[in-house]
């Protein structure tokens, strides 16, 4: 889902069969006739088609890979990477490794939950307990345009507890009482995240005991009212990455009738419209014509290299690591399709910067590539210059060609500041992370395993500092991650205490 995206091949083939067929139909009658004439003057140039693909590609594309983590989330049973129904709470009592694949960049640093809200019949409550200051939490709300709609924890609301209200964009009531805040989705399903750090193994037990205290319920049984009618039952179609190269733009049509168009929206959902995709469409996608189809494709092609450009230049360049700002509000976007279809494929759900700051290189600051089947290499963090948060920070692993976490021997896929206590020091203070894809031998503590190929690291710092030393605001901070750099000889020469 996050390579390039090229479809319709199928289609292509078909439309000579098509218009054979329509060669030997009946004569149309009148009316049939006086309503295609209409839909085809609605239709837009070959030109303007390729445009309008090019444009709802960037625009689409993380609304799309929502659904299809959606649908693995809590549709699809046999998807390997199913959580539970909507409306149901989930706890994972774990971290992510290499063998979860429904979402790039997966963060394993935080224990998760999840709850994919159906908020069409009513609003639901999201219920936090208290947590030990000591300990970093956060429920970040993101709907199906891939806005971070609100937060709840550690850094919005305290770490008291608290009930708050999740409504749907068309919910009309009054705040209950007891309820602390209430946070609008734009989108009727809306993903609830919820991150609890993890200090060590052995404090899984206490992640539990947090988890358990997380609990969600509908407004009317919070309130204790009755029940509101079901909202009517959806057929979500199967989705998986062939099906998108396929039928890219048939997922995005079903989407976009659980998203209510923001003022922001309007000139795109209307030239969506006139290629057959979503409310207020003339006619059906897969009627266009061949000629059109086959400029579809070439625009969707075009859309997917300018992501791949805004990736690589939406951020600013610092000793070899890409820093910027890439989540948040719908504000934040502001009908920034491209921006934001960069944030979701360099790492859907991420967190505003005010949450998190993710630099990431797959670069020496020379910008020659990390490759673990060719070097091996050091980060070095000089004495007092650990990344400088409120919470925690981690440096995670993947591999550079799909983004996932790696299998290694060590079953390590980052190192963060909770393990600093049984790490290696060197003797000037410094701090000293080797990356590599075999062991360095005495400095394992500091060893962070690397893919036999391409290397992608991401360095989090979850509730960064705002006052001086600090990487915010984003690209202009104070504080700087060092460079990656080749090593020849890990050890040599190297004091440790």
């Amino acid at each position: 889902m996050n390579r390039p995206i090229h479809f319709f091949a199928a289609a292509l083939l078909a439309g000579p069969a098509i218009a054979a067929l329509l060669a030997g139909c009946a004569k149309e009658d009148s009316i049939s006739k006086a309503e295609k004439n209409a839909a085809d003057s609605e239709r837009p140039s070959i030109a303007e088609t390729k445009a309008i693909a090019e444009e709802g590609y960037i625009y689409g594309l993380p609304i799309v890979m929502n659904y299809a983590v959606m649908y693995d989330y809590c549709v699809n049973r046999e998807s390997g990477q199913y959580k539970g129904p909507f409306n149901e709470l989930s706890n994972e009592a774990r971290v992510f490794t290499y063998k979860d694949t429904a979402v790039v960049t997966p963060n394993s640093d935080t224990p998760y939950s999840f709850i994919w809200l159906d908020l069409r019949a009513e609003p639901f409550v999201l219920s936090v307990p208290a947590v030990d200051k000591s300990r970093y939490y956060s429920v970040m709300l993101c709907d199906g345009n891939t806005f971070n709609y609100g937060y709840i924890g550690s850094r919005a609301t305290g770490n008291e507890a608290g009930d708050y209200l999740v409504a749907g964009p068309d919910w009309k009531g009054e705040t209950p009482p007891g309820i602390k805040k209430v946070f609008r989705s734009s989108t009727q399903f809306s993903l609830a995240a919820y991150r609890t750090q993890l200090f060590n193994p052995a404090d899984m037990p206490n992640v539990v005991k947090v988890q358990a205290g997380y609990q969600a319920q509908t407004l009317s049984g919070y309130l204790h009212l009755p029940v509101p009618p079901a909202p009517p039952a959806v057929n979500f179609p199967k989705i998986d990455k062939q099906l998108v190269k396929d039928n890219f733009f048939d997922y995005l049509d079903f989407a976009l009738q659980f998203a209510p168009p923001g003022p922001e929206e309007t000139e795109i959902r209307a030239d969506l419209a006139r290629i057959g995709i979503g409310p207020g469409k003339k006619f059906d996608f897969k009627d266009l014509s061949p000629e059109h189809k086959a400029e579809v494709a070439l625009g969707m092609k075009e859309g997917e290299a300018k992501i791949e450009r805004e990736i690589s230049s939406g951020s600013k360049l610092i000793n070899g690591w890409k820093i910027g700002a890439w989540f948040g509000d719908r504000d934040f976007f502001h009908g920034n399709w491209l921006k934001r279809a960069a944030a979701a494929k360099a790492g859907i759900y991420g967190n505003d910067s005010a949450e998190a700051m993710y630099p990431m290189t797959t670069t020496l600051a020379s910008g020659d590539p990390l490759d673990g089947s060719k070097h091996i290499y050091t980060l070095t963090f000089a004495a007092g210059q650990l990344p400088p948060v409120n919470a925690f920070w981690s440096l995670t692993m993947y591999d550079g060609k799909s983004q996932l976490l790696i299998k290694n021997p060590i079953n390590r896929y980052l190192i963060n500041s909770p393990m600093l206590p049984g790490m290696l020091k060197n003797n000037d203070g410094s701090l000293t992370i080797y990356i590599q894809k075999d062991s360095p031998g005495i400095p394992e503590p500091n060893w962070l395993p690397a893919p036999d190929g391409p290397i992608y690291l991401v360095l989090r710092l979850y509730w960064p500092m705002e006052l001086p030393p600090s990487i915010l605001p984003p690209g202009k901070g104070t504080w700087q991650p060092p460079a990656v750099e080749e090593a020849p000889d890990l050890t040599e020469g190297r004091a440790f205490h």
